[in-house]
């Protein structure tokens, strides 16, 4: 039996890789690929120790720092994911995609999770084009320009905050007449001058030559359409993340996110813990999920070793 399962590819699932090799545990990460979410970003800025990096170059700096370390410690199944997570009579017991299995004695859930996407004309051309699902990776690109947001949830109004320090003006798009971040952040971040939010208004198409230039809106009160000239779009409209295999193994909120202890990643079973997207840690970037994973490693060496 393995001392680890690793789930998950991105910056926590690589960073749990890397310190369960040199921590000397037997490990087995299944990944579907190697990299996370921002490995489609045009240049990260925000990856500590490393002023700026295009997505797929970070991707293969990951797969560079695992390989350099896993020697016959850590074994990587990727192109493979984990189709159910089930205690077994010792540890527990992952079936995967091509219908193998992987036991282990302890299990990190770092699985990540998946944009919402959003679904109208010139989305799917204009992705990463100026239409963007990750402001800390993007939002600096288009700094002194006009931007908008989609979402009126918290994560739209803080990705507005953060937009708000270097771009000309941020437009929320909020489809209904009230917002669903807290009031406090509501109020705070449209009492800047940059600021602008439309509500009762739909994104109807994102428009553009090579890169996005702006976008048609409806209000759908009046069902007048018009056109916001733009730089980039900022779409907020939450997350999916990715535990559909841990239902009924380890305690989910109510948008599918795997509960944990902040202290030690800890879920509501002995024996798993949960690092980055997947969870339900406040806040969702490529530090923190790597900063999560490592203080996971630490307490499942401890766990492993003492019990």
């Amino acid at each position: 039996m393995n001392d680890l399962l690793i789930i998950g590819g991105g910056p926590a699932g690589v960073s749990a890789g890397v310190y369960a090799a040199r921590k000397q545990l037997k490990t087995v990460l299944v990944a579907e690929e190697i990299g996370g979410q921002s490995i489609v970003s045009e240049g990260i800025e925000n990856w500590i120790g490393t002023i700026k990096i295009p997505g797929s170059d970070l991707q293969k700096s990951f797969k560079a720092h695992l390989n350099a370390y896993k020697a016959d410690m850590v074994e990587v199944k990727e192109g493979l994911r984990v189709e159910r997570l089930e205690k077994a009579s010792e540890g527990f017991l992952a079936t995967l995609s091509d219908q193998t299995t992987v036991s282990a004695r302890a299990v990190l859930i770092a699985s990540g999770a998946a944009r919402r996407r959003l679904t109208i004309p010139g989305a799917d051309i204009y992705e990463h084009k100026g239409l963007t699902y990750c402001a800390s990776c993007d939002g600096p690109l288009f700094s002194g320009m006009d931007v908008a947001v989609v979402g009126g949830g918290n994560a739209g109004f803080e990705t507005a905050a953060q937009l708000l320090a270097y771009t000309k003006s941020v437009t929320l798009i909020n489809r209904s007449s009230e917002f669903r971040a807290d009031p406090i952040t509501v109020e705070k971040v449209l009492q800047h001058p940059n600021m602008k939010a439309l509500t009762n208004t739909v994104p109807v198409e994102i428009l553009g030559t090579n890169f996005v230039n702006g976008m048609k809106i409806k209000n759908t009160e009046t069902g007048v359409e018009s056109t916001l000239p733009l730089a980039a779009v900022f779409i907020e409209i939450g997350v999916l993340p990715n535990t559909a295999f841990a239902q009924g193994t380890v305690a989910l909120d109510s948008v599918g996110r795997v509960v944990t202890d902040p202290k030690n990643q800890h879920t509501s079973v002995e024996g798993i813990w949960a690092a980055g997207d997947c969870t339900d840690e406040l806040y969702h970037q490529n530090n923190i999920a790597a900063g999560d994973a490592v203080k996971a490693l630490e307490d499942i060496y401890v766990w492993l070793k003492t019990r």
